[in-house]
């Protein structure tokens, strides 16, 4: 059965700083020893989550697109995570799914996060990407999207296999998080991936990290400390299959469908 291996980068992010943060992002990727295939970055990965888009936002050829394409090609390796991005006037918070050889698929944030105004900077977007590897569908997200569980609900038995979610999340909400992130996880009868950032922003808002790796039965395969980390794991296809076919909770399941 096909396997997946993943590295979760952890990091504490410089705020508004892109160079110290894709700096010590870099480092980070170019010190992971393991052979691994997708690593994924936090949300906002070389800003932290501002709500200043007029000023630290990029376009689709600027130079954050171009590090993930250069690091991504050097590493082997796909590079996810989000950043700031213009387009046509709009500021999107838009996740990158970026391959070896330069190409990427791409997805803006549905939920924007009214409570500190997001949802006055930024443009929602309106459709999901569950993109493909070895076989795995993965269907990835971003923070806030993962209070709202229709978006990510499982509309057939098997559209996806593995769940991502890259958030800045703050440390007061660490419970939210990891309850969230199970319960996710247990409903879909998928793999979940959230990786969190640590450290305080610029508004004093204070990180705990608690990336979190969780099996299809919702049982947490780590959780990460609260200082910086990198941690790389492999995932069993296998696994999830016996799950999926020793509880077939999935024939039970509403039908429905989303009109964003």
């Amino acid at each position: 059965m096909s396997t997946l291996t993943i590295t979760i980068i952890q990091p504490d992010l410089r705020w508004e700083d892109k160079a110290a943060n894709l700096e010590n992002l870099e480092k980070k990727i170019r010190g992971i020893r393991e052979p691994t295939e997708v690593v994924v970055l936090p949300e906002m990965f070389n800003t932290g989550f501002s709500m200043r888009p007029q000023v630290l936002a990029e376009n689709m050829d600027g130079p954050t697109l171009a590090w993930m394409k250069k690091i991504a090609a050097e590493k082997k390796v796909i590079l996810t995570g989000s950043l700031i991005i213009e387009e046509e006037g709009n500021y999107f918070n838009r996740l990158i799914w970026m391959l070896p050889n330069g190409q990427y698929g791409q997805y803006d944030k549905r939920h924007r996060f009214a409570f500190a105004g997001e949802d006055e900077h930024y443009t929602a977007g309106n459709k999901r990407l569950i993109a493909s590897v070895k076989g795995w569908k993965i269907n990835l997200l971003v923070c806030y999207d993962l209070r709202f569980p229709v978006w990510s609900r499982q509309s057939d038995p098997h559209e996806y296999d593995l769940l991502i979610y890259v958030a800045n999340w703050p440390g007061r909400r660490s419970h939210a998080w990891k309850t969230l992130l199970q319960a996710r996880a247990i409903e879909n009868q998928s793999f979940v991936v959230g990786v969190n950032r640590v450290g305080n922003d610029g508004n004093g808002i204070s990180h705990s990290g608690d990336s979190l790796l969780i099996d299809p039965l919702g049982e947490t395969l780590w959780c990460g400390p609260g200082e910086e980390a990198v941690y790389t794991h492999t995932l069993q296809k296998e696994k999830l299959e016996e799950i999926r076919g020793r509880f077939p909770f999935w024939r039970d399941a509403d039908h429905f469908s989303i009109n964003p």
